[in-house]
């Protein structure tokens, strides 16, 4: 499939290696304990594509969320590169995560009440850079949203708002970018083009990739699998396209 490049406006990303070390995450739902993330150990090198799979409820979002720093773990480290992300207090982990990392959800939370342009451009704004509409929009012109940056969110189709989503979280060259069932609200066409599209981005722009899914034919897309299953990892054959 023939897919728009979606990375000539970007410079080179720095990538970032993550490192986990028995890292651990439960909580209580309904008076029991859920061992979402259970000493888990892993080592992704910076510049390779990873899913993360399993079905729904198995742990997979709550360790996406505490690589993105998003939260911390009970116990065990997590270390984006030689920074150890989990000991940092919540405002550093912010600004790592505005300033290295690019996210991607199932629901591609954009502001209703912004244009496609400005929900992209908005995070290079909050940092004061001059040219954030310019860059949003020749980034969506690439990923042929050209006719579409000045539309509201509602005026788009669910594969558009999620190539918003690609640009929004590509933008500031992120080292890593982190998908959390990015194609899960798309029928099969649709979820093709998107994957298609994030790949493209992040073999161009050269950030590592987190993709977490509980789709097996989504995941055999990433160089390499890791299956999480009661809250622990384990490796599988991912096949590359």
């Amino acid at each position: 499939m023939s897919t728009p490049s979606a990375t000539t406006t970007s410079q080179l990303a720095v990538s970032i290696s993550v490192h986990l070390a028995g890292v651990v995450k439960h909580y209580k739902a309904g008076g029991i304990r859920v061992k979402a993330v259970d000493g888990i150990d892993l080592e992704i090198p910076a510049g390779s594509s990873v899913a993360i799979i399993g079905p729904s409820g198995c742990g997979k979002s709550t360790l996406l969320g505490l690589i993105g720093g998003l939260d911390v773990p009970d116990s065990g480290a997590v270390a984006l590169g030689n920074r150890e992300i989990s000991r940092l207090p919540e405002r550093q982990r912010a600004r790592i995560r505005r300033e290295q990392i690019g996210f991607m959800f199932q629901s591609d939370d954009l502001l209703p009440f912004l244009t496609a342009a400005e929900n992209v451009a908005l995070q290079l704004a909050l940092r004061g850079q001059q040219d954030a509409q310019d860059r949003s929009h020749r980034l969506l012109a690439e990923l042929g949203l050209g006719d579409h940056a000045d539309k509201l969110p509602d005026q788009l189709s669910g594969g558009q708002r999620q190539r918003v989503g690609i640009a929004r979280a590509l933008i500031h060259d992120p080292g890593l970018i982190l998908a959390d069932e990015p194609t899960g609200e798309l029928d099969g066409a649709a979820s093709e083009t998107v994957l298609d599209l994030l790949l493209t981005a992040h073999r161009q722009v050269g950030a590592t990739l987190i993709v977490v899914t509980h789709n097996p034919a989504i995941a055999a897309r990433a160089r390499r699998q890791v299956r999480i299953v009661d809250g622990q990892l384990f490796e599988s054959e991912g096949i590359h396209a």
